[in-house]
């Protein structure tokens, strides 16, 4: 899937994306797996969805992280580029080592309406992930680039070596950046105080809650695959339920509902 047949109109620019990583009130980012879940997420309100790589290969039977959900990832994303809100994807490192590659992946989103991309760097050298986001910039200069750090998500986190590499991807040209796993919100703060970016982090549960961040002076804070796992967690209670002559509790959209997400075919006319 390289190739589409043709583009579509971008519906929101970065512009309008950057706009909602405010200081006063942070983007509280749900991410969604599938198209059913990223639109019933937007029928809520939520004026911006990302994609969780976990959801999206999980959901394709393949492994997170590997570089093996390439063609999924933009094939949700066709799906998806030019919905009524704003959608940022999850591109793993980028499904290449290779910067070009990177770029024209990013440019294929950006075409089909895509507003961000995030990209991680895995712990990996600094500079190659600086080199794809500055090819991605040259090829989509309108694309969100929210650049990942897994500093506090791999090992067990460092300030200094963390605060080195957002400032290399900022100077690289990144819009945001991501620091996934960090709760400490001395160090969260120490972070927004020495960048001129938006700060991203991952809500945890056992974590800071929203306002604790939003004090702090994070702008955008993202639910990752939690929405995904909580979703599989909520199938087996109900399963459980139903096996043991329970009623299920919960909440559950209805068939209708569910039925409703998906576009009526076009029939040419």
């Amino acid at each position: 899937m390289s190739a589409h047949p043709k583009q579509r109109q971008t519906v929101g620019t970065a512009t309008t994306f950057a706009d909602l990583h405010r200081a006063d009130e942070p983007l509280l980012l749900p991410n969604a797996w599938d198209c059913a879940s990223a639109r019933i997420l937007a029928a809520r309100g939520y004026r911006a969805i990302a994609t969780t790589s976990l959801g999206v290969a999980a959901v394709a039977g393949l492994p997170d992280a590997v570089a093996a959900t390439r063609e999924e990832t933009l094939r949700l994303a066709f799906a998806l580029g030019s919905g009524p809100f704003l959608l940022s994807v999850d591109a793993e490192e980028g499904f290449s080592e290779d910067a070009d590659e990177v770029a024209e992946f990013a440019r294929e989103l950006y075409a089909v309406g895509v507003a961000g991309i995030n990209l991680e760097d895995g712990c990996g050298p600094v500079d190659r992930l600086a080199a794809k986001i500055t090819a991605v910039k040259r090829a989509a200069p309108g694309l969100f680039v929210n650049a990942r750090t897994d500093t506090y998500w791999r090992r067990e986190g460092d300030a200094a070596e963390t605060l080195a590499r957002l400032d290399a991807y900022r100077q690289a040209g990144a819009d945001g950046v991501f620091v996934p796993g960090l709760t400490d919100l001395r160090v969260i703060a120490t972070l927004v105080r020495r960048l001129d970016i938006p700060l991203n982090v991952l809500y945890s549960p056992g974590g800071p809650s929203i306002a604790h961040l939003a004090e702090a002076g994070v702008r955008r804070i993202s639910v990752g695959s939690l929405l995904y796992r909580r979703a599989l967690g909520a199938a087996l209670e109900a399963m459980a339920d139903i096996g043991a002559g329970r009623t299920p509790s919960g909440a559950a959209p209805s068939y209708g509902e569910v039925a409703g997400l998906v576009p009526a075919a076009d029939d040419g006319q």
